[in-house]
């Protein structure tokens, strides 16, 4: 997995219901665990922009209605820095769901903005989306 080009800040704890963005079926999510993170002893882990997320479909279609999935954390409300210096903050936290572990979307497109970071980390995510800001 590629790095990320930015200064990413601690955005999304473990249990935040956040928006499923893609059209998968699934509307509201619960993250469950990040894989790959790297905190602190004893510290919580926390989601970030980019990061590879295990969710749990929470509200949605009551066929995947508390099935558990691979996502891409796409958006977060909390503002980040990027190497350019300015800093971007979106409206909401959103996740799009991953079919498999090569990052293939579950879904055909992706409901509105997505990341830069996004895009360069998961290729697959970025070609589904709409606009990338």
């Amino acid at each position: 997995m590629k790095g990320v080009s930015a200064k990413m800040t601690r955005a999304l704890n473990i249990g935040s219901h956040v928006l499923a963005s893609d059209n998968s079926g699934a509307r509201i999510v619960k993250i469950v665990s990040v894989k790959g993170g790297k905190t602190t002893r004893g510290r919580q882990q926390y989601a970030k922009l980019g990061d590879w997320v295990k969710v749990s479909v929470r509200k949605g279609d009551y066929k995947i209605k508390g099935e558990v999935f691979d996502a891409v954390v796409i958006r977060q409300k909390k503002p980040f820095r990027r190497n350019t210096g300015e800093r971007i903050a979106f409206e909401d936290n959103a996740v799009a769901l991953l079919k498999d572990e090569k990052g293939n979307p579950k879904g055909t497109q992706i409901k509105g903005p997505v990341a830069r970071e996004v895009n360069d980390r998961w290729p697959f995510v970025g070609k589904i989306a709409k606009f990338i800001l």
